[in-house]
């Protein structure tokens, strides 16, 4: 994956699947629990990379998802 993210970028499930190195049915089911912040475009499921970078030093300091 590129590694030249901004902040402002929109992810696919699949990407944040290959971002975290999870399979996509658990990124998607993480995602439809409200577990990693998503949002939905149509039936399509979109993360905020802000969001992810946020989850993730949350994580860091020990927070469970």
């Amino acid at each position: 994956m590129d590694n030249s993210f901004h902040e402002n970028e929109i992810l696919t499930v699949s990407q944040v699947a290959e971002y975290l190195q999870l399979s996509e049915m658990t990124t998607y089911k993480l995602v439809q629990e409200g577990r990693i912040p998503a949002f939905k475009i149509g039936r399509h499921w979109r993360v905020k990379k802000s969001d992810l970078t946020s989850l993730i030093d949350r994580l860091q300091k020990g927070e469970r998802i």
